[in-house]
């Protein structure tokens, strides 16, 4: 054998040898990327930010998070999620409201296509900027009875759960409002600021500073329990329509979520990280200061969750008449 072939054979088992070393690496030997489907500043991207930094604490990489926005329900962010490898190298940070993307006819899949990791959430509520003459939930409601579909309504995006909200409460209290769809829950809460629109419906996590800050009136929880906040009882809206309790409440449950195919060391490695998350003084400060109830559920646990809200979310939305694709088309099954 001549002393080229010699050098050529060796470098070639070196090269294969690196290549079956990093094939054999423990996941994760690089970054991981987490692509929150609502926009920045929102409930989804504040928790995902929160979470993915104390889990970094529990793995040998960092967790990059980034915002992919637009969309039905958050589509364009799970469609982008799912385009790429199952290998856990790039999770989707996301929130009930995502079950809806195929009723609304954002995707075509279901909601199990995930192996999802749920943090939290925090009731929904509807406010008025400080400045509205509404001083109560019965007085918007009057006006808008008053001029049908003139009062303009932020509720995040198309099938998010605040606009099930607020599609709730126009059948529960008999009204009708102008919704106008946002790119997340800040924005929307930013537009009533700026006076684009009359109403925001948001979670009381998210509009807790605006209401301590004087900027946010808020008029009824969108739950059959009160809430204290700023020195102030926020009523329920059940209380003044009991026909809500027929459609509401509808819970949050935000977190994030790596493909179902990924492998059970994908999922195991991240569950391990999330369970010693969790456990933190930090998220259990975290979620007491920003009006969030900590959930935990993850894997299957998790799934049955998602699923018993996407069966509910998709059933409300066409006993509302805003369903593009009926449920029973995508074998979602009624509750």
């Amino acid at each position: 054998m001549t002393v080229s072939m010699t050098k050529t054979l060796a470098a070639l088992a070196l090269t294969t040898g690196l290549g079956g070393a990093a094939a054999a690496q423990d996941y994760p030997y690089r970054d991981i990327t987490t692509a929150v489907v609502w926009g920045a500043g929102g409930g989804t991207d504040t928790i995902n930010r929160m979470i993915m930094a104390e889990m970094e604490k529990h793995l040998p990489v960092s967790i990059n998070v980034i915002n992919q926005t637009g969309g039905v329900a958050g589509s364009n962010g799970m469609v982008y999620v799912a385009n790429q490898p199952d290998d856990g190298y790039t999770l989707v940070g996301l929130s009930e409201s995502n079950v809806t993307a195929a009723v609304q006819g954002g995707w075509d899949k279901t909601f199990d296509y995930w192996y999802p990791f749920i943090v939290g959430g925090s009731p929904d509520l509807i406010s008025v900027p400080a400045d509205s003459p509404h001083d109560s939930l019965a007085d918007l409601v009057e006006a808008a009875k008053a001029d049908p579909g003139s009062i303009p309504a932020a509720a995040s995006g198309a099938g998010s759960i605040h606009h099930l909200n607020l599609l709730a409460l126009e059948q529960g209290a008999d009204v009708s409002f102008k919704f106008i769809p946002y790119k997340g829950s800040a924005p929307g809460q930013e537009a009533a600021l700026a006076g684009e629109v009359a109403l925001v419906v948001t979670s009381l996590a998210e509009q807790a500073p605006l209401i301590e800050g004087g900027e946010l009136k808020p008029l009824a929880m969108l739950t059959a329990e009160s809430a204290e906040i700023a020195g102030m009882t926020v009523p329920s809206a059940f209380d003044s329509y009991p026909g809500l309790a027929e459609v509401l409440p509808l819970k949050q449950a935000i977190g994030f979520a790596v493909h179902d195919s990924a492998s059970d060391n994908v999922k195991a490695t991240l569950a391990q990280a999330f369970e010693a998350a969790m456990a933190s003084d930090t998220v259990a400060d975290w979620a007491v200061a920003n009006n969030y109830d900590i959930g935990g559920q993850f894997g299957e646990e998790a799934q049955a969750l998602f699923s018993t809200l996407e069966s509910t979310f998709a059933y409300t939305l066409k006993d509302l008449g805003a369903a593009k694709v009926m449920p029973e088309e995508l074998g979602i099954e009624k509750p």
